[in-house]
């Protein structure tokens, strides 16, 4: 059986890669195709390119990327006719799993075609919704309430759950952390999280850096964890050394989420990673910075409260947005130092991410045991058809 993935970017090839493992668990004979990041590559993913060109975000970020990205839809596209998979799923970064999807349909191949991770229609561009059914057979959603927005308009879509359930931070180990990087018993770690785009570091890295600057000097018994990859190594690597603070660089996973459960608090990139700092339960800010004129058209066009999934998912801010202006280190540092405090602030965190945890909840099968299950399903019944 061969199976042709498409992830864009980190958290996409992190899921990639579980459901890569759900699969050779219930299909030992599966082969895999397709685009995916160190995760995917890990388990045994060959990917047609670097996914690191299509890590960018933000309209105006995004046009000088244009003949580059259209170049890897032509080339995807036609990889998947050479290979003849039994199915394509595309994993999250759906502007350019869109495209992919859109070319296929043209070819009539006849090979199902499923997307993960629903778009965030409810937040903005409500008439996807509409149109999607006709580029995609089967969608599968990490949340409870993303199928209605879908299935009135002739697409089919499970829900199958969010994948931090079933991350490994939960199994991270704080002690293996500090012995491993020959950390003191006296000093404490704060985690710097600027996530892995190259125009995400540019911007937040360095405001970060100055925040945990400014903390350090009135808190020297603290030291910091940065984890990264390698799309962004060499920028981070560049911008950690100019800045003579005591920061470890961790590279791999599980380096990680040890780092995480060592962690006192953390500055974070909104995206993924602070959904895995609430399970865990460390208390954290969430940033993040675009080009002037990307902010003002999404502040036009969001239909949304907050921009972070904890507080999206409970309806109010447990954890405080620094956005734009807001994003500046006198204000990250406020944070951090109410954080260590552990006083109301956090206490507040601390009952909002026991709820989170509840919304999630913990089924008996993982998300990607899900998602797996029904993409058997969907090969199995277009053999049947044919």
């Amino acid at each position: 059986m061969k199976i042709y993935l498409i992830a864009g970017e980190a958290s996409g090839d992190l899921l990639g890669a579980r459901l890569m493992r759900a699969m050779a668990n219930k299909l030992p004979d599966a082969e895999f195709f397709g685009v995916g990041g160190e995760s995917m590559q890990r388990e045994g993913l060959k990917s047609l390119f670097d996914i690191s060109e299509l890590s960018v975000m933000g309209i105006f970020e995004v046009i000088p990327s244009i003949p580059r990205i259209l170049k890897r839809i032509s080339e995807t596209v036609q990889d998947i006719k050479n290979v003849k998979p039994d199915v394509v799923v595309t994993i999250d970064s759906w502007s350019f799993s869109a495209r992919v999807h859109k070319a296929l349909r043209k070819q009539k191949l006849g090979i199902p075609q499923v997307h993960y991770v629903a778009p965030q229609v409810w937040a903005w561009k409500k008439k996807r919704a509409k149109t999607m059914y006709k580029y995609i057979d089967h969608l599968l959603t990490l949340f409870p309430y993303e199928p209605k927005y879908f299935t009135p308009y002739h697409l089919k879509a499970d829900f199958v759950g969010h994948p931090v359930i079933e991350s490994p931070v939960v199994y991270g180990n704080s002690d293996d952390f500090r012995t491993r990087f020959n950390i003191e018993p006296n000093q404490k770690i704060m985690a710097i999280l600027p996530g892995s785009r190259k125009n995400e570091v540019s911007r937040l890295l360095p405001v970060f850096l100055e925040a945990a600057e400014r903390f350090y000097h009135k808190n020297p018994k603290y030291i910091f964890v940065l984890p990264t990859v390698h799309t962004v190594e060499k920028e981070v690597s560049e911008m950690v050394e100019k800045s003579h603070l005591p920061i470890i660089l961790v590279k791999t996973e599980s380096d990680r989420h040890d780092a995480f459960c060592a962690t006192e608090a953390a500055m974070a990139a909104s995206g993924t990673v602070a959904l895995e700092l609430a399970i865990i339960k460390v208390p954290h800010i969430i940033a993040y910075k675009v080009a002037p004129m990307t902010a003002f058209l999404a502040r036009h066009f969001l239909k949304i409260q907050f921009v972070n999934l904890t507080n999206i998912l409970l309806g109010r801010e447990i954890v405080p947005e620094l956005l734009q202006e807001n994003c500046t280190p006198e204000k990250i540092v406020y944070y951090m130092s109410e954080f260590v405090k552990k006083e109301n602030l956090y206490e507040h965190q601390m009952q909002g991410f026991e709820k989170l945890r509840e919304v999630l909840g913990f089924g008996e099968q993982t998300p990607s045991a899900n998602a797996c299950d029904i993409i058997i399903k969907i090969i199995e019944s277009q053999k049947k058809k044919c």
